[in-house]
């Protein structure tokens, strides 16, 4: 009997294992993609803004382009290398600074996509709205503010 239960836990840790392993690998290649294709900066075609505002608007220092109020989205399939490319700060960093812009100017933090297509899709439907995505070419039916 003990055998038994000693053999259904190495099986259980090398299933583990596995699915671990199975995972970083889902995540590798998933970054590895985002690298490979170019990462726009995109907003809904109601906003007008230039490259250089960019860091502005994510960071909440800019909020209005014209009469149009801005709303930053953020992407977490291409994130980490947003906030390192373009903002060069880390994700804690960001949230830090956003909480403290919440608190002290009742600024809303930016809301989360979790992926290129509904990161897109948000801009496209939303007045004001600048996201970023990682894409092989520059998404239609939204203005390509920069290439980062």
């Amino acid at each position: 009997m003990g055998h038994t239960l000693l053999a259904r836990q190495k099986r259980g840790s090398i299933v583990s294992r596995l699915s671990l392993v199975l995972g970083i690998t889902m995540l590798l290649a998933a970054s590895s993609e985002a690298s490979r294709a170019d990462q726009f900066v995109i907003a809904n075609p109601s906003v007008s803004i230039a490259g250089d505002d960019v860091r502005e608007v994510y960071l909440g220092e800019k909020q209005f382009a014209g009469e149009q109020r801005l709303i930053p989205v953020d992407n977490a399939a291409v994130q980490g290398l947003f906030l390192s490319k373009v903002l060069r700060m880390s994700a804690a960093k960001y949230e830090t600074a956003w909480i403290k812009k919440s608190f002290r100017e009742g600024l809303a933090i930016p809301p989360v996509r979790s992926s290129n297509i509904e990161t897109i899709e948000f801009v496209r439907r939303t007045p004001g709205a600048v996201g970023y995505v990682a894409a092989d070419k520059p998404p239609t039916d939204v203005v390509v503010v920069t290439k980062f």
